[in-house]
């Protein structure tokens, strides 16, 4: 099981994703997150295949389907984090911190 906490800047919606391998080409996703959009989100995503995750090819990642879907502010990046999270549970991305610093 791999767990990402993401931070996502001034609305201070916490997410927290626990991912955990469920079989050679499925994990199951769990999402608790302040923010009522991405709770929405949580309640319909659970299980992912991790490699249509990370490609654009075909149908596109799933993750950014129901971002898009149900988030409703494009820059955010807690869509994102998510992929990372099951990248790096299924194994296809090491667990390396994500970091955008904004400077005025």
């Amino acid at each position: 099981m791999s767990k990402t906490i993401i931070e996502p800047g001034v609305c201070g919606f916490t997410t927290t994703v626990e991912v955990t391998t469920t079989g050679k080409r499925n994990c199951s996703v769990n999402i608790n997150s302040d923010c009522p959009n991405i709770q929405k989100l949580a309640s319909v995503l659970t299980e992912v295949d991790p490699f249509k995750e990370i490609s654009f090819r075909g149908e596109g990642p799933t993750v950014l389907k129901l971002g898009a879907q149900y988030c409703s502010h494009p820059a955010c990046p807690i869509p994102v984090g998510i992929i990372k999270a099951i990248e790096v549970e299924a194994g296809l991305a090491l667990p390396r911190d994500v970091t955008i610093q904004i400077n005025k």
